[in-house]
């Protein structure tokens, strides 16, 4: 009980700060930043506005593959997909999930059932681990993954694996299993503004930015 206690108080109170305050500092030192400006003018017949379709343009093509990749990205592009759904839904559309971000923000919203929620994060699960191995077993991704990419696969599957055990009761009393798993949720928070997590809000940056670039230069996005 005691380190429920902790995990449900300090430890997950600290990492909810660090959290808030990581993205915060990310997301303001990126905007802050001074707007580079283009040396080149922009291509005939592009007007500002455009550059604006642009940025909505990168960010919108990236969702799938260009027609010369798609054979060989279709794994990880469909398996991504499962894996980023599975994980929404069991985060946000998870009734004790729910309810604890009533407890803190005042929102709330509909849950799904909690047998279909179960079924979801078996296959969210199951899909990161698929995700692993195709990293391993690819030549390219082998060679430019980083302890970043397979740290920030650690700290992402533990809170699904551990929410698994934890709703089956199964290798320790409920009490201790509900405690590894806010634990983890805590090491979850604490990583995300520092590793590749961040990528859940620096995609439409990213993207955007690279969209725009290519509009002014008359390029097809």
């Amino acid at each position: 009980m005691e380190l429920l206690q902790f995990a449900r108080g300090p430890a997950l109170s600290f990492a909810m700060i660090v959290f808030v305050a990581g993205v915060l500092w990310r997301m303001i030192g990126i905007l802050a930043l001074p707007f580079i400006s283009i040396p080149s003018r922009a291509r005939k017949g592009v007007l500002p506005e455009g550059e604006v379709k642009g940025w909505f343009e990168g960010i919108w093509s990236r969702m799938w593959p260009h027609k010369p990749f798609v054979k060989a990205a279709l794994f990880s592009t469909i398996n991504g997909y499962v894996f980023h759904i599975g994980l929404f839904i069991v985060v946000f559309l998870f009734a004790p999930h729910v309810a604890f971000i009533k407890g803190l923000t005042g929102l709330s919203w509909g849950s799904l059932p909690s047998n279909l929620v179960y079924a979801i994060g078996v296959v969210t699960a199951m899909s990161l681990v698929a995700a692993m191995i195709h990293r391993l077993t690819n030549p390219v991704q082998k060679l430019i993954s980083t302890f970043n990419d397979y740290f920030s696969w650690v700290v992402t599957l533990a809170p699904v694996l551990t929410g698994l055990l934890a709703v089956s009761h199964l290798g320790a009393r409920y009490e201790t299993l509900l405690a590894v798993h806010l634990m983890s949720v805590a090491l979850l928070l604490i990583w995300f503004p520092f590793g590749k997590l961040m990528h859940a809000f620096l995609f439409v940056v990213s993207r955007g930015a690279t969209g725009a670039r290519m509009k002014h230069r008359g390029a097809q996005i």
